[in-house]
């Protein structure tokens, strides 16, 4: 066979090849056909499968970028900071029995709320109060209340269970020497742990305590207007009330005892 018969068979066989080729198409270069593994450059698929981008999508996801979603959160974590901080006032509340106190350049005061015996924060760390400043003050002003309809000016002082005294009012006309004897009264009460007038019985002539009231530097006081003050059967202080006679000031310290728990 000669050259030229050989080259017109290879064209005619290119050329139906190119022919065949033409009908089928490539795999790849049509947009609507992609081949296998690569990447989707269609895009409207673009846009139907890839939801990430789809800004609807992410905040239905996520709900920390979300500003309404935000705006829900945060009440919530400051109900829940709040809730922490109830919960801690109220476990430091029964601890020192509903008192409250400032300390270290500001007001030391105590909550009306519900004054009681407990323990406190101190300048040099916590300590147990037996008798509140607030309970005392509320005690003073209940008997004064009665001694003014009684017509008395009396003076009334109320210690801890150390005999230390915590707050001692002077009603306006009561007597000088009222002082001193209304706080050796709640001194006399602590120290033998009983009212001043029943300790007056034990020390007549002739009795197991006659002349205790020489000792103690002259601070012991035996005649009625001293009484123990206690809460569940202990004692936490005592009341010295002095300015009456002797019946009316016993009068006075045993209405203050008999109303003593009802202030707490």
């Amino acid at each position: 066979m000669e050259k030229r018969e050989i080259e017109a068979i290879v064209r005619e066989v290119l050329a139906k090849l190119e022919n065949a080729q033409g009908d089928i198409g490539e795999p790849g270069r049509n947009p609507s056909v992609q081949r296998d593994g690569e990447p989707n450059r269609n895009p409207s698929n673009q846009r139907d499968t890839e939801s990430n981008h789809n800004p609807s999508s992410q905040r239905d996801g996520e709900s920390n970028r979300n500003p309404s979603s935000q705006r829900n959160a945060e009440p919530n974590r400051n109900l829940s900071n709040r809730s922490s901080a109830e919960s801690n006032r109220n476990l430091s509340q029964e601890n020192t029995g509903g008192l409250s106190h400032l300390t270290d350049g500001g007001n030391i005061g105590l909550t009306e709320a519900a004054p009681s015996p407990g323990l406190v924060e101190a300048n040099g760390g916590r300590i147990h109060v037996t008798m509140p400043l607030a309970l005392a003050v509320r005690l003073i002003e209940k008997i004064e209340a009665r001694a003014a309809e009684w017509d008395m000016r009396v003076v009334t002082a109320v210690s801890d269970a150390a005999g230390r005294p915590v707050a001692v009012h002077c009603m306006d006309g009561a007597y000088i020497g009222s002082f001193d004897v209304a706080l050796n009264k709640t001194y006399t009460s602590i120290a033998f742990q009983m009212s001043t007038a029943q300790l007056g019985d034990l020390s007549g002539p002739g009795e197991s305590l006659y002349g205790i009231q020489f000792t103690n530097e002259g601070r012991i006081v035996i005649f009625g207007g001293g009484e123990v003050l206690e809460r569940n059967g202990v004692i936490v202080g005592a009341l010295g009330v002095s300015g009456g006679s002797a019946e009316q000031d016993t009068a006075l310290a045993a209405y203050g005892k008999s109303i003593f728990t009802e202030l707490i």
